[in-house]
C-alpha cells in the first residue's frame, strides 16, 4: 500500500502540515525539518497523488519550457539549470522543441500545451510580434531572449546592446581597428541578432570608427559550422579582420577553428569574442572569451514572474537579467 502524508509526518516526528508544506515546494520550512522530512519521504517511498493534488489545487504542477533547439549548448545549460530551480519550487519542467519553426511556435503559443500545464517559458525565434499580440490562450506566459513588439507579455532577458557594445569595447582596448561581427539574420524575427549587432555598431562609432558591410557577416544559423564558414570567407578576403566579435560561443568555436585551418595565430594575429559562455569555450585551446549570460539568475527570474502570474493575473514587466564578460585567452 502507499505510504500517505501522515506516515511521513509520524516517521520523521513532524506534522502533516509540515510534510505538505515540504512536498509543495514551501519555502518558509526550516533546513533541518526539510532534510528529515524529505529522509523520511525517501524511506517510505512516498509519492504525491498528483491526480488528486491537480483536483484539489486547480493546478498540475507542470510547466512548460519552449526552446528553439535541445542540443544548442546554450539552451540545454539554460534547460537544465529551469529543471534544477522548478523541482526545487515543487514544479516539473516539460521541454518543448521547435527548431525556430513559425507554425511550431503559433500552435504552442495558442496553447497547445495549456491544458497540461500551469504555465509557460517560451524563447520564440520565428512568430512574429502581431502573433504574440494575438495569443488567445490565458495560461501566464513569460518570454525567454529579446523579441520585438512583446507589450503586453513578460519577458526575462539580458540587455543585448550593453553586452555587446561591452565585448566590442574590449577588442577595441586591444587596439583591435579592423573588428568583424559574425551572427547576424536579417531574415529572422528574433531581435536577439539584431540587439547585438546594434551594440557593436554603437562601440565602433564611440571609437570613431565606421560600420563596414563587408566585415557584418550574417549566417543562416548559429551553429559551429556557420561559423566555420563565415570565418573562412572573412580570413579569404583581400582585407581580413585583426579581430572578430561572434554572436554566440558555437559561432565562435567554428571561427576559432576556421583560423587554425589558415594557420592564423588567436589571439596574435587574430582575436576573438563569443558569447554565452558555455562549457566547451571554456575548455577550448585557446580558452573562450566570451559574454556570460546569468542563465541561473535568468531561470529564477523566469519562474518568479510565472508564480505571480499564476497565483493572479498582474501587470507584464520586462526584467533585465545580469552578464559578465569573462576574458579568457583568444583576447
Amino acid at each position: 500500500m502507499n505510504p500517505k502524508l501522515r506516515d511521513v509526518a509520524e516517521h520523521a516526528g513532524v506534522s502533516v502540515r509540515t510534510v505538505s508544506n515540504v512536498v509543495n515546494g514551501f519555502r518558509y520550512v526550516a533546513p533541518a525539518t526539510r532534510e528529515r522530512v524529505q529522509a523520511s519521504i525517501d524511506a517510505l517511498g512516498y509519492r504525491p497523488n498528483m491526480a488528486a493534488r491537480t483536483l484539489r489545487r486547480g493546478r498540475t504542477g507542470l510547466v512548460a519550457l519552449v526552446i528553439p533547439e535541445i542540443d544548442s549548448p546554450y539552451f540545454s545549460e539554460l534547460a537544465a539549470r529551469t529543471v534544477r530551480i522548478a523541482e526545487a519550487r515543487g514544479l516539473t519542467v516539460l521541454i518543448d522543441q521547435t527548431d525556430g519553426d513559425a507554425e511550431r511556435e503559433t500552435q504552442l503559443l495558442h496553447g497547445r500545451r495549456s491544458q497540461l500545464v500551469d504555465g509557460v517559458l517560451f524563447s520564440p525565434w520565428a512568430v512574429a510580434p502581431a502573433e504574440l499580440a494575438s495569443r488567445t490562450d490565458t495560461a501566464p506566459l513569460v518570454l525567454l531572449g529579446e523579441h520585438d513588439g512583446t507589450a503586453g507579455v513578460d519577458h526575462v532577458a539580458i540587455d543585448n546592446v550593453a553586452a555587446a557594445r561591452e565585448a566590442t569595447a574590449h577588442l577595441l582596448a586591444r587596439g583591435r581597428r579592423r573588428i568583424a561581427a559574425v551572427g547576424s539574420q536579417p531574415r529572422s524575427l528574433n531581435a536577439t541578432a539584431r540587439q547585438r549587432l546594434a551594440g557593436y555598431r554603437e562601440a565602433l562609432a564611440e571609437a570613431g570608427l565606421p560600420a563596414e558591410p563587408e566585415l557584418e557577416v550574417s549566417v543562416p544559423r548559429l551553429h559551429r559550422a556557420d561559423g566555420h564558414q563565415a570565418m573562412l570567407r572573412l580570413l579569404d578576403s583581400p582585407r581580413p579582420p585583426d579581430a572578430v566579435f561572434c554572436f554566440t560561443d558555437e559561432l565562435a568555436l567554428g571561427a576559432l577553428r576556421a583560423a587554425a585551418d589558415r594557420g592564423v595565430a588567436v589571439p596574435d594575429s587574430l582575436a576573438l569574442v563569443g558569447f554565452d559562455d558555455i562549457e566547451d569555450g571554456r575548455f577550448g585551446v585557446p580558452a573562450l572569451t566570451t559574454v556570460s549570460p546569468d542563465k541561473d539568475r535568468i531561470a529564477e527570474l523566469a519562474l518568479d514572474r510565472l508564480a505571480k502570474q499564476m497565483a493572479s493575473p498582474r501587470s507584464p514587466r520586462s526584467i533585465v537579467a545580469p552578464y559578465r564578460l569573462v576574458v579568457r585567452e583568444t583576447s
